[in-house]
């Protein structure tokens, strides 16, 4: 997945083109949870700190990465 986010506001779009909506809320421990949805209702979220972003959709599925 490859985007841009402003403030709290994230747009990514994934490997097959479909776009993704979301948000990044930081927890107490500074570390940052993001939640994202599709045009279809489908779900991505997960957490990120200062060494990576792991997400996980509805079916299991994990992506792994790094906030640029």
């Amino acid at each position: 997945m490859h985007g841009f986010g402003y403030d709290d506001y994230i747009r990514v779009r994934d490997e097959y083109g479909q776009t993704w909506r979301g948000v990044a809320e930081e927890t107490a421990d500074g570390s940052f949870r993001y939640s994202f949805r599709d045009s279809r209702g489908k779900s991505i979220s997960g957490l990120a700190d200062g060494f990576g972003i792991t997400l996980r959709d509805e079916k299991g599925r994990t992506w792994r990465g790094f906030v640029d």
